[in-house]
């Protein structure tokens, strides 16, 4: 356990906050809640593991109400002596604000009671991987079970908080006990008598530090500039409270369109402006009230399914505001891709993030009639970022021209400046928001195509066009930007708005020459002016076309009436029309933290196409219900499939595979299908072989994530491999034990399962275990495929015969059903050629929508439950654990030697 990263974060020197000296309690493990007024009135709940404190701050403070689940973000981990630390933190300094110790105590393991100190910490910190902690507190406010567990939809520290169900649960309000339970004080005695005592100490020992060395004395612009920043820092530091009072009380905002920027020709440096990174997306209004919530494009269009990744974090929020931001489709490196959001349809295209940069309405007030400093203080408060999705837009007070030239640098689309005081007007273009580009680009009307002869390509050329002065004029045409791919998709948009009338007023022969048709080149199919898109470009010639143009996008948030050329301001004119009515570093962009993959299929499309591999899969009645019980869908077994693909190939790869379908769910019979001759794309890769039984079948191989999905496409629930591949097909590369459970308990299955590795332990031969995802256990032993199946069973039977020996009463080695008398089957004889189980991660056709999930040994123990691993929380422990089982596919056992060390074990 470390604390690298709470003291990267804090002083020693500017805070009294404990640095890691105390030594842990030997006997008992301890916990703390601590209350923190800081920016924000929270309590730090701790937990001690391994000699620190894991962290988490709970918004809304612990309840005693099993009813109750409270959001808990996990922070960093620390030291152990922080769970005696009150005080004050001072500003400035990380977490400043006072602190008081609510409650305190020891705790235990809910499972490991009677255990010690060092057995419950470890089963704790596997826990704490799997993301489900159970333990019980004995505090001076807190009794009894509780648990935390980690929170799907709120990032990777995302957890919930939450009391269980025993004699301590109550309804009652625990944090009305208020007092501390170290001083006896509430947190307002504290911080008055801390202040004192802190502050005055901090003074002398400021009083005590060296004057700051002489400098040449600045320029005039930079003194009135370093005053503006700190003017913007004392803002930013003032009491939230106070500024949402300066607020006039007002109804949530309607159908309002936000505020727009006037497009300059160049930076400039005005300390009485801020700057912000202008971001290369759909400009979105984000409205919530009394658990409604809705998120609006420029033009009132509901972005709510659209995106939906956003909406559902948003949703989540217990809030009553509006929202200003942009919506962007990050790349790897955190740049904004406006193609990528163009054409996003799932979180398979790129992940998404909201930069929030305004707040227009919170809680009942009115705040767009606040500067603009004073919202971005308030905005800064209130937004929930414990998402890596939701970001607030950061503001910078540096001069304009170093903004721009870090904006070049980083090829960003371009600033925004905005002028420090401004206060926010809906739908009105201003002149106190500027923006100024890196690139230069305009929106446009589409007004028609064309199509050179000969061209194989769908059109050759858009014709644009804006409105001036309420008239749709000609811009000019571009051709390059698009993929074919994209072409198509925008003919199916193209053809019900073809027409045979020019949307130009201009009277046009397009049968005789003129220098409006030349510029055209190949004969203009004319298209109803409904369509936007956007476009790049070096200039605007005279006659107002744009050079050198290159498509970027179709734009669906925007009215094609509401296009109108933009022409770049003189900035100078501008900012001193503003100016008369009344640090040199940009922050680099965040790449997603969580790269990994999400969603292919989008909750709302009933049918989707998406190219896997570079093959076309069409994924059709997305809706149909799977799980009855639980509702999980077609949609959801691809979803999942998807996100599993890295981990699952490998047991797939040039495997041979049995198809288990189940093409209406888990209700309806489902069937096997082995032979996919002639049923199957050409891409697939098949397998020819004579079963026992003498048929000649082609079996599907698995090669590829398409093929994956394919297989899924069927309703094949489950995946089931071969033992061996295609490459040996007559060795396996592993030996299986299957623990098959009739009127057994799984607590004797695990019994059997730790029996059967405590025997391979013994002659020094490796195993691995899994849930089944059914009713029992899988053990599998690497062979890397150097025997064949006879001698990989007559092994499996020697390890199992010293196991039924031991437990008699409830194993059997019968293989016919009834013979077995209710007992569990040791089953060895699923060792032979194209014998299949479901693999590791495989989704089983069973309620619950389990899933086969490799295992530590160490998990393996009462209490485990094959619900414990399931469609919904499977993702995210793999994600946690890695592949557990890949030493399977690894270096096999030597057998002849494993063979004479059982000898000399067990044949005495």
């Amino acid at each position: 356990m470390s604390l690298t990263k709470y003291r990267q974060k804090r002083d020693p020197s500017k805070t009294p906050e404990p640095f890691g000296r105390k030594k842990t309690d030997k006997q008992s493990l301890r916990f703390v809640v601590q209350k923190h007024a800081a920016s924000h009135l929270h309590y730090d709940f701790r937990l001690e593991m391994r000699g620190v404190l894991k962290s988490w701050a709970v918004p809304k403070g612990p309840s005693t109400d099993p009813k109750v689940k409270r959001l808990a973000m996990m922070v960093e981990d620390h030291p152990y002596d922080y769970r005696d630390f009150e005080g004050i933190i001072p500003a400035g300094q990380y977490g400043g604000g006072t602190v008081i110790v609510w409650d305190e105590g020891s705790f235990e393991d809910a499972e490991l009671e009677d255990e010690s100190k060092a057995a419950q910490e470890k089963h704790l910190l596997h826990g704490l991987l799997s993301g489900k902690l159970k333990f019980i507190l004995h505090g001076k406010k807190l009794k009894g079970a509780f648990a935390l567990v980690r929170a799907t939809g709120r990032g990777e520290n995302g957890w919930l908080l939450m009391k269980l169900d025993d004699k301590y649960a109550s309804s009652a309000d625990i944090l009305l006990k208020d007092k501390s339970v170290q001083s006896g004080k509430p947190i307002e005695k504290v911080a008055a008598t801390s202040k004192h005592i802190y502050g005055e100490a901090t003074s002398k020992a400021a009083a005590k530090k060296k004057p700051p060395a002489k400098t040449s004395p600045p320029k005039k612009q930079a003194d009135k500039h370093i005053a503006a920043s700190e003017q913007l820092k004392e803002t930013l530091n003032t009491d939230v409270t106070a500024l949402l009072a300066k607020a006039k009380r007002g109804k949530i905002p309607v159908d309002i369109k936000p505020m727009l920027a006037t497009l300059v020709d160049r930076p400039f440096n005005d300390p009485d402006w801020v700057y912000e990174i202008k971001w290369d997306g759909y400009r979105t209004l984000a409205f919530l009230r009394n658990g409604q919530t809705r998120l609006l494009s420029r033009n009132n269009k509901s972005f709510d399914k659209k995106f939906y990744p956003i909406y559902d974090i948003i949703h989540q929020w217990k809030l009553n505001a509006v929202f200003d931001g942009e919506i962007v489709a990050l790349d790897k490196k955190g740049g904004a891709n406006f193609n990528a959001l163009q054409n996003w349809r799932s979180e398979a295209d790129a992940e998404l993030a909201f930069y929030v940069f305004d707040i227009l309405w919170y809680d009942g007030k009115n705040l767009m009639g606040l500067p603009l400093t004073e919202r971005q203080a308030i905005l800064k408060a209130v937004l929930p970022t414990g998402d890596d999705h939701i970001r607030l837009s950061t503001v910078f007070n540096v001069p304009g021209t170093e903004m721009f030239a870090a904006a070049q640098k980083m090829g960003l689309e371009g600033i925004m400046a905005k002028r420090a005081d401004s206060v926010y007007t809906a739908d009105l273009r201003s002149k106190e928001w500027l923006k100024i580009k890196v690139n230069k680009r305009q929106e446009v009307v589409i007004a028609g195509f064309t199509k050179n002869a000969g061209t194989s390509k769908t059109f050759s050329a858009l014709l644009l066009a804006v409105y001036d002065k309420g008239k749709l004029t000609y811009a000019g045409k571009v051709g390059t930007g698009f993929s074919d791919k994209q072409q198509q998709s925008m003919m199916d948009q193209f053809k019900p708005l073809i027409t045979d009338q020019s949307p130009f007023r201009e009277e046009i022969d397009v049968d005789k020459p003129s220098r409006f048709r030349q510029r055209m080149g190949a004969k203009p199919t004319w298209l109803k002016p409904q369509l936007v898109c956007e476009i790049s470009f070096a200039e605007i010639t005279e006659d107002g076309v744009f050079r050198h143009p290159s498509f970027e996008g179709m734009r669906d948030d925007k009215k094609a009436k509401d296009v109108v050329r933009e022409t770049e301001a003189n900035t100078q004119k501008v900012v001193h029309e503003v100016n008369d009515q009344q640090q040199p570093a940009v922050a680099l962009m965040k790449p997603p933290k969580d790269q990994s993959r999400k969603t292919l299929l989008n909750p709302t499309n009933e049918t989707q196409v998406r190219t896997i591999n570079g093959h076309e899969l069409k994924f059709t009645n997305l809706s149909k219900v799977f799980w009855p019980k639980e509702g999980y869908t077609k949609r959801d077994l691809f979803n999942y499939y998807y996100q599993v693909a890295e981990y699952i190939l490998p047991y797939l790869k040039d495997r041979p595979q049995s198809l288990n379908r189940f093409p209406n769910g888990i209700s309806k019979p489902g069937f096997y299908q082995k032979d996919v001759k002639g049923k199957s794309p050409g891409w697939v890769k098949t397998f020819p072989y004579t079963t026992s039984e003498g048929e000649n079948k082609e079996f599907l191989v698995g090669d590829n994530e398409a093929t994956l999905l394919w297989m899924a496409s069927l309703g094949c629930i489950e995946m089931n491999p071969w033992f061996s591949r295609i490459q040996s097909p007559d060795h396996p590369d592993y030996c299986v034990l299957d623990l098959d459970p009739d009127k057994n308990t799984f607590n004797q299955v695990i019994q059997v399962a730790v029996a059967i590795k405590e025997v391979l332990d013994a002659i020094s031969v490796p195993c691995f275990c899994k849930t089944s995802g059914s009713t029992g256990l899988h053990i599998y032993i690497p062979l890397a495929a150097a025997y064949t199946y006879d001698q990989s069973q007559m092994f499996g039977r020697l390890i199992v015969d010293i196991v039924q020996q031991q437990f008699p009463s409830f194993t059997s080695l019968e293989r016919i059903v009834k013979n077995r008398k209710g007992k569990m089957y040791l089953d060895f004889l699923q060792n032979r050629p194209g014998a299949t189980l479901a693999c590791p991660y495989s989704l089983r056709p069973k309620p619950g929508a389990t899933v086969s999930m490799p295992l530590h040994w160490d998990e393996l123990k009462p209490g485990l439950k094959m619900t414990d691993f399931t469609i919904k929380n499977a993702v995210q422990r793999i994600k946690e654990t890695g592949d557990l089982f890949k030493p399977v596919l690894g270096k096999g056992i030597n057998l002849e030697s494993a063979l004479k060390k059982y000898q000399k074990v067990f044949e005495r």
